[in-house]
């Protein structure tokens, strides 16, 4: 009788812990979205953003580890990276390694600033401490654009060549934001929704091919282009 008793406790024992092991791998597994354009053209470069919340920002806690400064360069007369993703509140470091000056500015929302004509390193990195889409310009060199995704969740991720990114599955659904600088939307808007596990996910993202932009004429070159 005792021992039909521990076989029985040992067998519940086991189930329950392979009930577990299955739902946490449920849980933990991954999600592949494949981001194309309204064209069947897949979309590299795409920012992912799980559990974005529209909630005010709070102060870092000076106790918590600081975010590393990231860095925006200007390389042969084009930003680099193209796309920059950072932290709510992280500063970004504004270089001009290219042998000529540059004049780089935003009018965005999330971040309006302007660095004056310099060339080397700036005086100081600027905070960034409004989540949303930054887009940069040089008032010198028009076809200088870059953009700078400043996120609320530590939980961003960006397509790779092929269109695809892989989300940890921790909730279920799974909230996302889906974001792309050719996006036809506004270039402040998100494309919001909640996704089901599943194995591979197509979405779509309404696009347009960018407007053909110039420098300025050779008043603004001054002998520095």
């Amino acid at each position: 009788m005792f021992e039909r008793a521990l076989q029985v406790f040992a067998k519940k024992r086991y189930l329950f812990a392979l009930s577990v092991l299955f739902s946490h791998a449920a849980i933990s597994a991954n999600i592949d979205l494949v981001i194309k354009d309204q064209h069947g053209m897949v979309l590299p470069n795409a920012v992912v953003e799980i559990g974005q919340a529209n909630t005010a920002f709070k102060p870092t806690n000076p106790s918590v580890k600081k975010l590393p400064v990231a860095v925006m360069d200007q390389v042969n007369k084009q930003f680099l990276p193209e796309l920059l993703i950072v932290q709510q509140g992280q500063l970004i470091n504004f270089p001009n390694s290219d042998n000529i000056r540059h004049n780089v500015y935003s009018f965005s929302s999330a971040k309006s600033f302007q660095l004056k004509l310099y060339s080397g390193q700036p005086k100081e990195p600027i905070i960034f401490d409004t989540q949303g889409v930054v887009v940069l310009g040089c008032n010198i060199h028009d076809s200088m654009v870059g953009y700078i995704y400043v996120a609320k969740s530590e939980q961003v991720y960006k397509t790779d060549k092929n269109g695809v990114v892989s989300l940890p599955v921790t909730t279920q659904p799974l909230q996302i934001s889906v974001w792309h600088a050719l996006q036809t939307a506004p270039l402040e808007n998100k494309k919001m929704m909640n996704i089901e596990p599943q194995a591979i996910l197509p979405i779509t993202i309404n696009t347009s091919s960018p407007a053909p932009r110039n420098t300025f004429g050779s008043q603004f070159k001054g002998g520095n282009d």
